[in-house]
């Protein structure tokens, strides 16, 4: 455009009648465009459309924005009910508000007349009705509800008999006279006769289940030594004295397994050590039997205790052996020979039973307490084969019973996240124990110096008491570092008191130190949760777990 100006500028007084004008020129200066035209990348529609999933937006979009259809291919296969649009599983749910006065309100009233108010229609929208249920009835009495006047109805209020004065004493009713129409005995119709009789006819062709017989079965062809003497009998050909009744001076962690014990089918509920030498294994299994096994020499099956129909949870020695108490699921408590295997007696309260302990004392041993589902700690007498004793202030389920003090105190722990003290024979306790921060402690040891007890709590801790005098918490003794919520893993003590030990969840054994509270080591042990474990007691360094795994090992 300039080279034609400036042309136009040197030919002007030549031939200036050729050529345009200068507005002409400016015209087409600004006519021209030396862009080239390209196709526009912004979105044409005017719509900023808005995603119906987020929780944020950004610009303050229009009524049109808002309410404008879902952008994307329609599915042509889905029903109404499918393609509308929904924030549930169930359909789309919009927040409300009811006070709870009117939610009862309703409630009552639909469940005495028969009608209550829809809260899916508008009150003001009279085209539709505003009740459900009975909707005549509800009309008739404006939608009165239960909490406000009505006229009486036909045996709303019943007539009593004469109460009589209180100078008759056999004929003064009080308030306890009763209603004029009321009917003391009430006799079925003919078609409800007919149907109790077919219903009976049918229990009593159903055979009754006949109480399991005991059984026993012997693994060994030598019960006998060749001095006539049982397997019972303590061991002397062994490393250590188990007849010693003093405790290893100094114990060591174990560290490598050395032993497995298999025969149960199913899971090991726990294991029970022989009294004082520990020379014998005594194991719960749920597979509703019980075992016994050496601990020593070619660590056998010696005998099998089937008794149970299901499940056994606890069992429990006498103070010579001779004797074991074995508690199942089948609500039975049930009383073995260990030698012999023969059923001395049976005992049920047709409760469940959680835990069953001997009374440690030597004139005591026809005693036994029972802890059950009941809320109640029982106490049997096995001469008589009844209860005669029961100690009932729990308000849950009783876990665990444990003698302290000489054994002139029980220590109780429950459900209800409590610990009970009983003086013996007294059913009222003398001590209670409660806080908002316990947990319920389903396994309870007592040490071997007997000055302390140590509580499974079910916030993975094991929490420590004072088993003298005044039983306090001592709070620097708290071993953490285990997960054991929800399962009743047991806990057990070294011989020197030096360690504590217990199962965890996962199958592992951990080990602490007493003093300083220390998770010293953890062994995995099991494949499923280990459930109990115990240090034999003349041993610096053995200790014996069980599992769900149906598992019994030994380690060193």
């Amino acid at each position: 455009m300039d080279a034609i100006a400036s042309y136009s500028g040197e030919s002007e007084e030549e031939d200036a009648s050729h050529l345009p004008s200068q507005t002409a020129f400016d015209e087409l200066r600004l006519g021209v465009n030396s862009a080239p035209v390209v196709t526009s990348k912004r979105e044409i529609s005017t719509i900023i459309p808005v995603d119906p999933s987020t929780k944020q937006i950004e610009f303050n979009p229009t009524y049109e924005q808002l309410a404008a259809p879902v952008l994307g291919p329609k599915n042509p296969f889905l029903t109404k009910l499918q393609a509308a649009a929904k924030n549930s599983l169930s359909g789309y749910v919009e927040p409300d508000h009811m006070s709870d006065f009117q939610f009862e309100a309703q409630r009552r009233t639909f469940h005495s007349y028969g009608y209550a108010l829809d809260p899916s229609v508008d009150a003001n929208n009279t085209s539709q009705p505003k009740y459900v249920g009975e909707v005549d009835r509800a009309e008739a009495t404006n939608g009165l509800t239960v909490f406000e006047s009505s006229k009486s109805r036909p045996g709303d209020k019943r007539k009593r008999l004469a109460t009589g004065t209180a100078d008759d004493v056999e004929g003064f009713r009080g308030p306890w006279a009763a209603f004029e129409d009321e009917q003391k005995i009430a006799k079925p119709s003919e078609e409800e006769q007919a149907v109790l009789d077919e219903q009976f006819e049918a229990k009593s062709k159903v055979p009754k289940k006949e109480e399991k017989e005991e059984k026993t079965t012997l693994h060994i062809k030598d019960p006998l030594d060749y001095q006539g003497r049982s397997f019972l009998h303590i061991p002397q050909d062994v490393d250590v004295d188990l007849r010693s009744e003093d405790a290893p001076e100094k114990c060591f962690l174990p560290k490598k397994h050395i032993h497995t014990w298999t025969g149960h089918t199913k899971g090991v509920a726990a294991i029970r050590l022989f009294p004082q030498s520990g020379h014998l294994l005594l194991s719960c299994g749920m597979d509703s039997k019980l075992k016994l096994w050496e601990v020593y020499h070619d660590r056998r099956c010696i005998r099998t205790y089937l008794g149970h129909r299901q499940a056994v949870r606890d069992a429990c020695f006498n103070n010579d052996g001779s004797q074991f108490l074995s508690a199942g699921f089948d609500r039975f408590v049930k009383l073995w020979d260990t030698e012999t295997g023969e059923c001395l007696g049976r005992y049920t309260s047709r409760k469940m039973t959680y835990c069953v302990k001997f009374n440690p004392d030597e004139d005591k041993q026809h005693l036994f307490v029972v802890g059950q589902a009941d809320k109640k700690l029982v106490t049997w007498d096995i001469r008589s084969g009844e209860i005669v004793q029961e100690y009932d202030r729990h308000l849950g389920a009783v876990n665990t019973a444990t003698f302290i003090d000489q054994n002139r105190r029980i220590v109780t722990t429950s459900d209800d996240k409590t610990i009970r003290v009983w003086e013996w024979d007294i059913p009222v306790d003398s001590k209670y124990i409660a806080d908002p921060t316990m947990h319920s402690m389903p396994s309870v040891t007592l040490s071997p110096s007997g000055k302390w007890l140590a509580c499974q709590s079910m916030d993975n801790k094991i929490v420590v008491y004072g088993a003298l005098n005044k039983m306090r918490e001592h709070r620097r003794k708290t071993f953490k570092g285990h997960i054991v919520a929800g399962y009743a893993c047991q806990i057990g003590f070294s011989p020197d008191g030096s360690y504590v030990i217990s199962g965890e969840s996962d199958g592992r054994l951990c080990i602490w130190d007493w003093k300083t509270t220390r998770l010293f080591s953890k062994i995995k042990a099991h494949d499923q949760v280990c459930i109990g474990c115990q240090w034999l007691p003349h041993e610096t360094s053995k200790v014996i777990t069980c599992s769900w795994d149906g598992l019994i090992k030994l380690w060193d």
